[in-house]
C-alpha cells in the first residue's frame, strides 16, 4: 500500500514548441517554471566528480533566479551516513521492476538555498559503498539500480503532485527517464506536460547493456527497441534513449557539443548526435565561487584575492612543506588533481614526469583510478621524493590545497567536456595549462596568441612534446614576474561562475516554453 506521509506544493505548468524528434506532451499556459532534475548524484551528498559538482550547484542557482528548483537522487550509504535529515515522505512506493515489482521509501531534505532533494530509498539497491561500482568494475546491476532509480523518481512526481514544467535529466543513469516520459508515463495527469531536457556530462560513459535486459528497463521491445531507439549495435543504449526520445539534448560546453558530433569524440553516437543537431545545445558549467573562493576558502593557509596576490606565495611556501618538497619559491610548483585514466591525459602525465622535472619544477600530484597509471606515478615520485608528490586518494581540502599553492596546473585531457580543475584554477590565480578539447579550449585563452586577454596557455596535439612545450612556455613567461602577474590577474578575472551559465539555462527553459 501507497502511504502518503507528507505532499509537496503543486505548481502552474506552461508552454514548449516540440522538436520534431521528441514527443508532443501537450501545452502549458504560464511561464512560472518549475524544474525537476534527475541525477545519480549531487553534492554535497553524493559526488564521484564534475557531475556531482554541477547537480549540487546548478538548483541553487537556478533557485536564486525564481526557478522552483528540485532534485531527486538515489539515497546512497554515504547520504546516510552524512546524518542529513531527511525523514521518509512517502513508503511504499511501487515500481515495476520486474514482477510483481518492488517498493521503495522516498525521503526529503532542504539545502540552505531551499532546493528541495528527494531520496529514492531501496536498501538492496543503494546501501553500497560506492555509488556505481568496485576497483573490480561497476555493479553487475547497474541496469536495475538506475532503472529503478528512473521509474521511482517519475513515480515520486506523481505521487507527490509536484507537475514539474522541466525535467531535467542527468547522463546516462538519468537517462531512461526520456523514454519513459514518451511511452509509459506520456498520460501521467501530473507529467503530461513536462517536458525533457537531458544532458550529457560524459559520452563516454553511454549505459550499454544486453538486449536481452530490455525488459528490466519497462519499455516495450517493439515500441522502444529499434534503430531509431534505444537499440544499439544490437544491444541497449540508455544514453541513446536519452538523446532520441528528449525534448532538448545539452552538453556541457560549447565546443564539446560540436566535437561529439563527430567520429572522433562521439563514440558511436555522432550520427544521432547529427540528427538531434538542432535541438542539441552546449552550454558551459559553471562553478560555485561560495565553495571555489581564494578570498573565504577555510582550507587554504592564506587567503587571498586579485588585489592581495602576494598572500597566495604563503599557500605555495606551506603545499612544498607539506609534501615534503623542495623547491626554491622562484621555481614553479605544478598542480594536478585529476581521476587517473586516460581521458584526464594521466597516461600522458605518468609518461612525461620525468621530463617535467627535468625542467627544474616540483610537481604535485593528487587522484584515484587506474592501477597502471598510479604505480607509475608512484614509482616516480618514490624516485625523486624532494621534486614530486603523489597522493592516491580523493582528498577536498589537498584539493584546494594544491589548487592555491601551485602556479602552474596542468589538465592534459584526451578529451574533456567541460573540465572543473581548470576554472578552480583560475579562479586561484593559478595558470592552467591545458590540452584545447572541449571545456579546456572554451575556458582558457593562450596567453602567448593573445597578451592581453590570455589566462593560460594551451597545446593541441595529445603528446608528451607538445605538452612539455606548453609547459616550457609557461616556465618562460613565470620567470618574467610582471608578465606573470598580468596572466594570474587575468585568470581570476574570469567570471566562470554559475551568474552565466545559469542564465543561459532559464533561457533554454523559458525558450522551451514558447
Amino acid at each position: 500500500m501507497l502511504v502518503l506521509i507528507e505532499v509537496g506544493a503543486r505548481k502552474i505548468s506552461c508552454g514548449l514548441r516540440v522538436s520534431s524528434f521528441a514527443p508532443d506532451r501537450g501545452k502549458m499556459d504560464d511561464r512560472n517554471l518549475s524544474v525537476l532534475m534527475l541525477t545519480p548524484e549531487a553534492a554535497p551528498f553524493a559526488r564521484t566528480g564534475g557531475l556531482g559538482d554541477v547537480t549540487g550547484s546548478l538548483p541553487a542557482a537556478l533557485r536564486t533566479r525564481g526557478l522552483k528548483t528540485s532534485v531527486i537522487m538515489p539515497y546512497y550509504r554515504c547520504v546516510r551516513e552524512s546524518g542529513v535529515n531527511a525523514p521518509v515522505i512517502v513508503d511504499g512506493l511501487s515500481i515495476p521492476l520486474g514482477v510483481p515489482g518492488l517498493d521503495a521509501s522516498v525521503r526529503k531534505a532542504e539545502t540552505p538555498d531551499e532546493v528541495d532533494v528527494y531520496f529514492v530509498e531501496r536498501e538492496d539497491l543503494y546501501d553500497r559503498p560506492n555509488l556505481y561500482g568496485s576497483p573490480a568494475g561497476d555493479y553487475y546491476d547497474n541496469l536495475e539500480r538506475f532503472s529503478f532509480f528512473c521509474h521511482a523518481a517519475l513515480k515520486t512526481a506523481i505521487a507527490l503532485d509536484l507537475r514539474p514544467d522541466i525535467i531535467h535529466c542527468h547522463d546516462w543513469q538519468a537517462s531512461l527517464a526520456a523514454p519513459l516520459l514518451a511511452g509509459p508515463y506520456r498520460n501521467a495527469q501530473s507529467l503530461s506536460k513536462s517536458r525533457c531536457v537531458f544532458t550529457i556530462h560524459n559520452i563516454g560513459y553511454q549505459g550499454v547493456f544486453p538486449a536481452e535486459r530490455l525488459s528490466v528497463t519497462g519499455l516495450p521491445k517493439e515500441t522502444f527497441f529499434h534503430t531509431e531507439g534505444l537499440e544499439f549495435w544490437g544491444g541497449i543504449n540508455l544514453m541513446k534513449g536519452g538523446i532520441v526520445y528528449s525534448d532538448v539534448v545539452t552538453t556541457v560546453s560549447p565546443s564539446y557539443a560540436l566535437e561529439i558530433q563527430t567520429p572522433q569524440f562521439g563514440m558511436g553516437l555522432e550520427g544521432v548526435l547529427r540528427k538531434r543537431s538542432g535541438s542539441l545545445k552546449g552550454i558551459l558549467n559553471g562553478i560555485d565561487d561560495r565553495i571555489w573562493n581564494p578570498a573565504v576558502d577555510p582550507w587554504i593557509p592564506a587567503a587571498y584575492s586579485r588585489a592581495d596576490m602576494d598572500r597566495k606565495i604563503q599557500c605555495k611556501r606551506s603545499l612544498i612543506t607539506s609534501s615534503g618538497l623542495e623547491c626554491p619559491l622562484n621555481r614553479p610548483v605544478i598542480g594536478i588533481v585529476s581521476r587517473l585514466d586516460r581521458q584526464k591525459g594521466l597516461d600522458l602525465v605518468a609518461e612525461a614526469a620525468n621530463s617535467l622535472l627535468e625542467l627544474d619544477v616540483a610537481l604535485v600530484i593528487l587522484g584515484t583510478g587506474d592501477r597502471e597509471i598510479q604505480n607509475r606515478l608512484e614509482h616516480t615520485a618514490a624516485r625523486t621524493p624532494k621534486r614530486m608528490s603523489f597522493t592516491p586518494a580523493f582528498n577536498d581540502e589537498l584539493a584546494h590545497r594544491i589548487i592555491a599553492g601551485s602556479d602552474i596546473f596542468l589538465v592534459p585531457s584526451l578529451y574533456e567536456p567541460c573540465g572543473l580543475t581548470q576554472i578552480y584554477a583560475l579562479k586561484y590565480g593559478t595558470v592552467p595549462v591545458v590540452r584545447s578539447v572541449g571545456g579546456l579550449e572554451d575556458t582558457v585563452i593562450d596567453a602567448g596568441d593573445f597578451p592581453e586577454r590570455g589566462n593560460g596557455f594551451k597545446f593541441k596535439q595529445h603528446d608528451v612534446p607538445s605538452l612539455l612545450n606548453a609547459v616550457q612556455r609557461a616556465i618562460k613567461a613565470f620567470g618574467q614576474p610582471r608578465k606573470w602577474k598580468k596572466i594570474a590577474i587575468t585568470a581570476m578575472d574570469s567570471d566562470f561562475s554559475w551568474n552565466q551559465s545559469a542564465e543561459k539555462y532559464l533561457e533554454l527553459y523559458h525558450a522551451m516554453a514558447d
